[in-house]
């Protein structure tokens, strides 16, 4: 996209492997990092031998660490779940499985919601990215099926494999699921300026209020949060949820807020505002607040209601695991 945008620039890419793709023997649950699969790469970005990197959006923790922003969010492929059956149960859906059959996720936020809703399956861990996880669905006889975001396997070329995409009544995603993160070292202003053109402006919105809503509940990976977001005609409409591990406990409201704001120039000392560790010059700040303002809100109705209980114990008995 930046060659296309930039041609008379050279773009090179430099390939590096993280800790989360190499602990592939661990739920990424259980191995309690934050920055699992993008620690490395922040090094790289400090040390100045890499001018911008690539993460997906839900790789992100709420909060950078200090002098790194996301400087685009690009345009999100579809944000939903997919699942991949093992070849003989091709043309099934999940609810046509045989009693008993084993589903394959390590993500908490599926099992939670799928557990509830097909009370008839087990869950079980799988890890390894995503070629090895469709070799061990393939080749082995231990899963019906695995639970996978379409985004990843669309980008790899793989979206003939998706047998059942879930639609947000079945299984809400994860807050920032198939949306790409370019991070910049945040004082780089050449840079910043560059990748900005990357923004897609929806997804930005969309994003700010999902992380916001995640930060403010402080979920991660060890506990089951889930979002699902639209944009219509100046609605940013956000509906966050939180489950207990086995899903039988349950929390979820809808809130909307209007993000139908102009863009201002808002040139001077505040240009460079971070809103969840996303800067957006490009997109009106007062729509990035307002969907901020709409994450922080919806999680602080939630904590109303019970949320900071199901999430403790959810994060106590992932620890026990």
């Amino acid at each position: 996209m930046l060659r296309e945008l930039y041609p008379d620039l050279c773009f090179e890419i430099v390939a590096m492997s993280t800790t989360g793709d190499k602990i592939l023997d661990t739920a990424l649950s259980k191995i309690g990092e934050k920055s699992l699969f993008t620690k490395e790469l922040e090094n790289a970005l400090e040390r100045n031998e890499v001018d911008l990197v690539v993460h997906s959006l839900k790789d992100l923790p709420t909060s950078l660490p200090p002098g790194f922003t996301i400087g685009a969010v690009c345009k999100r492929e579809n944000p939903l779940d997919a699942v991949v059956f093992h070849p003989k149960n091709c043309g099934k859906t999940l609810s046509l499985l045989p009693e008993k059959s084993v589903i394959g996720t390590s993500s908490l936020r599926r099992a939670a919601q799928l557990k509830k809703k097909f009370p008839q399956l087990e869950f079980r861990d799988i890890r390894g990215n995503l070629n090895t996880r469709l070799k061990k669905l393939d080749e082995k006889e231990d899963f019906s099926a695995i639970i996978l975001a379409a985004a990843g396997l669309k980008r790899m070329g793989w979206e003939n494999r998706i047998g059942q995409l879930l639609s947000p009544e079945d299984c809400l995603y994860a807050v920032g699921q198939g949306a790409l993160a370019v991070e910049v070292r945040a004082k780089d202003q050449e840079i910043l300026n560059m990748v900005s053109a990357l923004h897609d402006a929806d997804t930005v919105l969309r994003c700010i209020a999902e992380r916001a809503f995640m930060k403010r509940l402080e979920g991660g990976c060890s506990v089951p949060v889930a979002v699902n977001t639209t944009l219509k005609d100046g609605q940013l409409y956000l509906t966050g949820a939180v489950y207990s591990l086995d899903g039988s406990d349950s929390l979820k409201e809808t809130m909307e807020t209007s993000v139908n704001y102009p863009q201002q120039n808002e040139d001077g000392p505040n240009d460079d505002v971070q809103h969840v560790g996303i800067t957006a010059k490009n997109v009106p700040g007062q729509a990035q607040e307002a969907a901020e303002n709409l994450g922080v809100e919806l999680a602080s109705l939630l904590l109303s209601k019970g949320a900071k209980h199901i999430l403790s114990v959810a994060r106590q008995l992932n620890d026990a695991r």
